[in-house]
């Protein structure tokens, strides 16, 4: 993961301008956190925050009372998340700055209960075009992620794979933005959402010609049994 990462973690400043957020990406986070159904008050975990751009939209939906917990292990790319926290004024945001496959999950179960208040860990994990950047962890990170959600919490993953139609003319295109964020754009790690999720809770959307995938489901509830394979 190392040269994945130095690329993800050298355009920090330059990531917003230059990742095609605006007319290509912002679309998958928009439909991946509206599937999620996230209530006022709920404490979400973003999994390889970045710069923050997921946090507009998640305090849109948890509101003033909610609280968003970023984790990413660039200490480039919190520096602009804190900038862009910093110039809006929200109180309700946590950084926390590892790596997520050897996220602490009891040190980030304390730091929710601190900020927050509340004993027991997060509603929801989302993770938007992140895991693909992790490469052979994002098994284990999203393992450590999910098990800071309480029963029945939301399950987000929004990613990239080549595009599929007549949008295939646009691959040379998305290929070249997945190798600028050190990207595998065949790793589809929103697998992991239909296989901890509980059974018929998972829904899917597909935008910008089949380049993005958001798939969302919820954990089954304290009353299941599972096992995770």
């Amino acid at each position: 993961m190392t040269r994945p990462f130095r690329r993800y973690s050298a355009g920090a400043r330059w990531y917003d301008l230059l990742s095609g957020e605006r007319w290509v990406y912002r679309a998958g986070r928009v439909a991946g956190i509206g599937l999620m159904d996230l209530r006022p008050g709920d404490i979400v975990l973003d999994l390889g925050c970045g710069t923050g751009l997921n946090f507009p939209l998640v305090r849109a939906a948890v509101g003033e009372a909610g609280h968003i917990v970023g984790v990413d292990r660039s200490a480039d790319m919190l520096a602009v998340a804190q900038g862009r926290v910093r110039r809006e004024g929200w109180p309700n945001v946590t950084l926390i700055e590892a790596d997520a496959a050897e996220l602490d999950i009891v040190d980030v179960r304390e730091r929710v209960e601190a900020a927050t208040g509340r004993p027991g860990g997060v509603d929801g994990v989302l993770s938007t075009y992140a895991l693909s950047v992790m490469r052979g962890s994002a098994g284990e990170a999203w393992a450590r992620a999910v098990d800071l959600v309480r029963p029945d919490g939301a399950l987000g993953v929004v990613d990239m794979q080549p595009p599929t139609g007549r949008w295939r003319i646009l691959s040379p295109l998305a290929r070249l933005a997945c190798a600028f964020g050190g990207a595998d754009i065949q790793a589809r790690p929103w697998r992991f959402v239909a296989r901890d999720a509980a059974p018929g809770s998972v829904r899917e959307a597909v935008v910008r010609g089949g380049h993005i995938v958001a798939a969302v489901g919820r954990l089954p509830g304290p009353d299941a049994l599972t096992v995770r394979s």
